[in-house]
C-alpha cells in the first residue's frame, strides 16, 4: 500500500510540475529573448562607445594583445557559466552574462571604426530578420533537429580552424567562402538553439530558479548565435570606410 501510495504522490507531484510549467513556459521563453536582446543592447552600447574613442582605438585595436586576452576572458566565461550554472545564484548568473556583454562590446567596437553606420545599420536588420524567422522556425517546428545541431557543430569547428588558416594565408576570396559557410551555420544554429531551449525548459526540475537559469543559458546561446551571423553578414554587406 505505502510503494502504492508513493507512486500516486510521484505521478501527482508530476503532473502538478506539468501543470504550473504549461503556465510559466510563455514567460520563461519571454525571458530568453529579453535577456538575449539587453545583453545586445549594452554589447552594440559598448561597442559603439570604443569604436569612436581615440584613446580605446589605440589601447584596445592597434595591437592584438588585449583583444587576445580579451577572447579568452570571455572564453572563460562561457565556459563558467555553462559547467557551474547550478551552483551559481541566478543574480550571479545574470552579472557574468552581462560582463561578458560588456567585454564582448570592448573587443567588436573596431566595427564603428571600419564601417559606416549605414552598413552597420543595414547588417544589423538583415541580421535580425533572419534570425527571427529562424527562431520562430526552430520554436514551432515538429521536425528533431538534433541531428542537424551534431552536423552544424562540427561545420563550427572546421570553420573555426578555416579561419586560423586564413589569418596565415589572408586571401580574399578564401574569407568570402568561410564567411558564407559562416552565415549558414549560425542561421541553422539559431533554429537548432531555439528549439533545444524549448526542449530543455519543458525539461526543467522545477519552475523557479532552475528554469530561469536555464532559460539564461538558452539567451546565452541566441546571442552568440545572433553575433556570429551578424559578422558574417557584415563582411557581405559591409563597405568598410
Amino acid at each position: 500500500m505505502n510503494m502504492n501510495f508513493d507512486n500516486f504522490t510521484n505521478v501527482t507531484s508530476s503532473q502538478e510540475r506539468d501543470l504550473e510549467m504549461s503556465r510559466v513556459f510563455p514567460s520563461l521563453m519571454r525571458k530568453v529573448y529579453v535577456w538575449m536582446a539587453m545583453a545586445l543592447a549594452i554589447t552594440g552600447v559598448v561597442a559603439y562607445g570604443a569604436g569612436n574613442s581615440p584613446a580605446l582605438i589605440q589601447l584596445l585595436y592597434l595591437g592584438r594583445g588585449p583583444i587576445i586576452l580579451a577572447c579568452l576572458v570571455e572564453l572563460a566565461i562561457i565556459w563558467y557559466l555553462t559547467s557551474r550554472i547550478q551552483k551559481l545564484s541566478l543574480v550571479a548568473a545574470t552579472t557574468w552574462f552581462i560582463i561578458f556583454a560588456v567585454i564582448n562590446g570592448l573587443t567588436l567596437g573596431w566595427i564603428f571604426a571600419a564601417f559606416s553606420s549605414a552598413a552597420i545599420a543595414k547588417t544589423f536588420f538583415v541580421t535580425a530578420g533572419t534570425f527571427g524567422t529562424m527562431a520562430l522556425i526552430g520554436s514551432y517546428t515538429k521536425k528533431d533537429l538534433t541531428k542537424m545541431g551534431g552536423i552544424l557543430f562540427m561545420a563550427l569547428i572546421g570553420l573555426i580552424i578555416a579561419g586560423l588558416v586564413n589569418i596565415f594565408l589572408k586571401s580574399v576570396m578564401f574569407d568570402y567562402i568561410v564567411s558564407g559557410i559562416g552565415v549558414i551555420v549560425f542561421t541553422g544554429l539559431t533554429a537548432w538553439d531555439a528549439q533545444k531551449i524549448k526542449r530543455n525548459l519543458l525539461m526543467a526540475p522545477d519552475t523557479g530558479e532552475g528554469a530561469q537559469k536555464v532559460a539564461l543559458l538558452g539567451s546565452l546561446s541566441l546571442y552568440l548565435d545572433f553575433i556570429n551571423l551578424f559578422l558574417y553578414l557584415l563582411r557581405f554587406f559591409g563597405n568598410r570606410r
